[in-house]
C-alpha cells in the first residue's frame, strides 16, 4: 500500500488549498479514508474520513470549511480546505484501511490508532 499526498504550501489566512493523496497498491474501492493533521508537537487529529459508501465525517474544528472527497476510481483521495485559520507548519497525512473500521470510528471518532496505512505528509502553513 502506497499513500503519497501532495499540495501543501504556505497560504494566508481566510485562504483555501486543496491536498490530494495519491493511493496505490491496493483495492480502494471499498476502502475507508482519511485526513489527519499534525501541529508541532501535538498529537495527530483525524478531521475528516470518508467510506466506501461516500459517507463523511469531520472534525468539529473543521466542519463547514473543509471538503474531503476522492475520484470516480477511489484512487485519489482530497481535502479541500476553505476559510483556513492561522496555523504553524502542520503536517497533513492521508491514512486508510479496511472498511471494518467504519463500526470502530462511529464509536471512537477519526482515530489514528484505527488506521494501518499512511502517507508521509505533506506541509501546510497558515500565516499572514
Amino acid at each position: 500500500v502506497q499513500l503519497v499526498e501532495s499540495g501543501g504550501a504556505s497560504v494566508q489566512p481566510g485562504g483555501s488549498l486543496r491536498l490530494s493523496c495519491a493511493a496505490s497498491g491496493y483495492s480502494s474501492s471499498r476502502a475507508t479514508m482519511a485526513w489527519f493533521r499534525q501541529a508541532p508537537g501535538k498529537e495527530r487529529e483525524g478531521i475528516a474520513s470518508i467510506d466506501s459508501d461516500g459517507s463523511t465525517t469531520y472534525a468539529d474544528s473543521v466542519k463547514g470549511r473543509f471538503t474531503i472527497s476522492t475520484d470516480n476510481s477511489r484512487n485519489t483521495l482530497y481535502l479541500q480546505m476553505d476559510v483556513l485559520k492561522p496555523a504553524g507548519n502542520d503536517l497533513y497525512y492521508c491514512a486508510t484501511d479496511n472498511p471494518l473500521i467504519g463500526h470502530a470510528m462511529k464509536k471512537l471518532g477519526i482515530i489514528s490508532r484505527l488506521f494501518s496505512f499512511w502517507g508521509q505528509g505533506t506541509q501546510v502553513t497558515v500565516s499572514s
